[in-house]
């Protein structure tokens, strides 16, 4: 009975001994597994950390970039990986460069000033047609007679002229000057013709060139004017026919000085208003003619009133100018 134990015990020995082996081979394998899973998790951890940027890139790009997990697919080893900040979802997105932006900056802008009007009316080589017309009843002495030693007085014989001006001006500079003076200059070319309302005579016919002097302020649409006229003509004379204090003769020369303020509608037209001052003798050529006994006296006329007129643009205005 006793043989028959022991052999039954050493029977088992091998077999406890495989168990034994198999047990301790069961653990080293369970250990050579942990160590791999943490190697697995460390090596996860290393390639997220270096594929950070593409999670970056992937914003601009639009595409989603897959991140790597452990491989047994377990969670309960593996630590969650770093989640995005979601605390920005409700705020606008940021406009970066190159980007339209719905938000204005408010920026504060100073008024723009008013544009100078008359800058558009008078400038250099603007030209101009002019319509004027005027009523001279008042007689006076000629202005200058106290500087040619001739009386200063008027005459029995009273005149009443209408001249009618037609002119072509030209401005031959820009606005420039101090404040009182402030205007330009234009030349004028006119063609008159004047007819005699009261007096012996019937009608002049005269050519005349001048200038004016334009006084232009910096706002406003009005501005005052002074201009001179010269200029040469033929009058119908009756003193050679025996009417006393007529003119001496057909040929007389003319002198036109005036004064008064334009009215600019816009840079195109304009009305003016003002006194006008006309002077008209033959320069004393018709009492020495070389002939002794025959020749007639030169008396002149020297009237003044007002005078109205109509100015228009011609043409356009270049951009350069």
């Amino acid at each position: 009975m006793q043989v028959r134990k022991r052999f039954f015990v050493l029977s088992l020995a091998p077999l406890l001994c495989a168990i034994s082996a198999f047990a301790q081979f069961g653990g080293i394998s369970n250990d050579h597994n942990d160590q791999s899973r943490e190697e697995t998790i460390h090596v996860g951890r290393e390639h997220e950390s270096v594929a950070a940027p593409t999670s970056n890139l992937s914003e601009y790009l639009g595409e989603p970039v897959a991140t790597p997990t452990a491989s047994d697919g377990s969670s309960s080893n593996s630590e969650p990986g770093p989640q995005p900040d979601e605390s920005h979802k409700d705020l606008p997105p940021a406009s970066g460069p190159g980007e339209n932006s719905n938000a204005e900056s408010p920026v504060r802008l100073s008024p723009p000033k008013p544009p100078a009007y008359n800058r558009d009316v008078y400038y250099r080589n603007k030209l101009e047609f002019s319509l004027n017309v005027g009523w001279h009843p008042i007689n006076i002495p000629f202005p200058l007679d106290i500087f040619v030693g001739d009386a200063y007085n008027t005459y029995p014989l009273k005149y009443t002229l209408v001249p009618v001006f037609a002119s072509l001006r030209w401005q031959i500079d820009g606005v420039k000057g101090p404040v009182v003076l402030r205007g330009n200059w234009d030349m004028t070319f006119t063609g008159s013709i004047t007819g005699v309302a009261r007096g012996p005579e019937n009608r002049y016919f005269a050519y005349l060139m001048g200038i004016r002097r334009n006084f232009v302020p910096r706002r406003g649409r009005i501005a005052p004017y002074f201009d001179v006229r010269l200029g040469v003509g033929r009058i119908d004379a009756k003193g050679p026919y025996g009417v006393l204090y007529a003119q001496g003769q057909d040929i007389t020369f003319t002198v036109n000085m005036g004064s008064g303020v334009r009215y600019n509608l816009s840079p195109r037209y304009a009305f003016s208003a003002g006194l006008n001052f006309m002077h008209i003798s033959n320069l004393d050529l018709s009492e020495s003619n070389g002939k002794p006994n025959w020749g007639v006296r030169n008396y002149g006329i020297n009237v003044y009133g007002p005078m109205v007129g109509v100015e228009m643009q011609l043409g356009h205005r270049r951009h350069s100018e």
